[in-house]
């Protein structure tokens, strides 16, 4: 056990990652060695940021809990918190039902941590972060909470309203972050299209993505979380407009049923969904999307499953994920309707749905080959460089994989690179 040593455990979402970083900073500022999801924690301290958002994330939750309860019995750490969605919800519970942890914290309050260890925050380092990511990129979230309800979702219950930070903080903290080394930016929020109404009622997401893009020394920006209804089209106005915005876009649609749509509360419907993909794809050629879909909703029929099967075929997502619907409750779907659909068909869906991605992600794929990208390094990993074009977020896209030759390639910088062969998630290229 190394004594003034913090391990600080990240479960969930980037969004999450954030704030870990944002505490490390801290920590480190009065002191402390930071370790950040080491595969063998020797800190006397732990830390763990949980996610609350589905079954299967509260399990691995509290399962990474009882692992280092077990840990603190066995004498290896002195002390365990627990911060994050997860307690922000269950906090009551998990304190009667988890004694052994030493204190718990919502998502917010979470630098009182730092009282109760003798600490105080340092005002210099309010707002700085401890990277965790490669020194080359940087998730960079703009807002917080989400107003809206859709019938499945228990982030709102979790996160509160939506709110924005000022665009002069969020710029501020990408010029840091430029000065330090990052190229690259995955722009995140629960709702990002809505950023800047709860302001002054109008949506700011274009300018401010047009803003970021003109500091100096941003090099990509990828943007995270859309949401269909009211997509701001201005938005992709100005992908094409500034060449550092990459031609990505993560928007989650859940379903293409109306009747899905109408009872998950998504406000928008399928004529709506097909004619913004239309939109998009026709003003932005070339531009890969990232969606999310739900299979298994209450009251979801065969054909209602089928209807969005071929949607997947029409659309031909270059990039999708997908998951069964699991009962969060307090959320209004928990509440009004029955969780209707077995769960051996729910899996059927997802493996079936899935297969048919497989298929596109596939193709997708196979048509870049013989083409020269960009291609930003990651890592060294055995014998090939690690790269991604502007196409691929970290963790959760393809990769593009290049030999290490005579010519040594450094993290963190770009190259031209032909893809020379194609698998089903990764790409194989050469150095032009």
């Amino acid at each position: 056990m190394k004594k003034n040593q913090i391990d600080i455990i990240t479960m969930g979402c980037s969004k999450n990652l954030v704030d870990s970083e944002l505490l490390m900073k801290q920590f480190e500022a009065n002191g402390y060695i930071c370790k950040h999801d080491s595969k063998n924690p020797q800190g006397e301290i732990v830390v763990i940021n949980t996610c609350g958002f589905i079954e299967t994330a509260k399990e691995e939750s509290i399962n990474t809990i009882l692992e280092f309860v077990n840990a603190k019995s066995e004498g290896k750490i002195n002390k365990l918190f627990v911060m994050g969605c997860l307690s922000q919800r269950y906090k009551d519970e998990l304190e009667s039902e988890i004694p052994e942890v030493d204190k718990f914290y919502g998502k917010f309050n979470y630098k009182q941590l730092l009282c109760d260890l003798g600490k105080a925050t340092v005002p210099s380092c309010d707002g700085v972060r401890h990277l965790t990511t490669p020194r080359h990129y940087a998730y960079l979230k703009i807002a917080e909470g989400c107003d809206r309800h859709c019938a499945y979702c228990a982030i709102p219950i979790i996160t509160g309203k939506h709110v924005s930070r000022p665009k002069e903080e969020i710029l501020a903290e990408v010029r840091d972050l430029v000065a330090s080394g990052v190229k690259e930016f995955q722009v995140i929020a629960q709702e990002l299209t809505y950023y800047g109404v709860d302001i002054d009622g109008h949506r700011h997401i274009a300018d401010l993505v047009r803003d970021i893009a003109d500091v100096p020394g941003v090099k990509w920006i990828r943007l995270h979380y859309a949401y269909p209804n009211q997509f701001p089209i201005e938005l992709l106005d100005v992908m094409n407009e500034k060449s550092n915005v990459c031609k990505y876009l993560d928007i989650a649609l859940q379903h293409i049923s109306n009747p899905v749509l109408k009872a998950m509360h998504r406000n928008v419907s399928k004529e709506e969904t097909v004619e913004l993909i239309k939109q998009i794809r026709e003003r932005v050629p070339g531009i890969h999307l990232r969606t999310t879909m739900m299979v298994g909703f209450p009251g979801e029929t065969d054909e209602d499953f089928q209807e969005l099967i071929e949607f997947v075929k029409w659309a031909k997502f270059e990039r999708m994920g997908a998951f069964a619907y699991s009962e969060e409750e307090g959320t209004y779907s928990a509440d009004n309707y029955e969780d209707n659909v077995p769960e051996a068909v729910k899996q059927k869906r997802l493996d079936e749905l899935m297969a048919v991605q497989q298929d596109i992600s596939a193709e997708v794929e196979a048509q870049k080959v013989g083409k020269i990208l960009k291609v930003i390094i990651d890592r060294k990993e055995g014998s090939y460089y690690i790269g991604r074009t502007e196409f691929c977020s970290p963790e959760v896209d393809p990769e593009v994989l290049i030999p290490v030759g005579e010519k040594t390639l450094r993290v963190g910088c770009f190259y031209n690179v032909r893809i020379v062969q194609s698998e089903e998630f990764d790409l194989y290229g050469e150095l032009v």
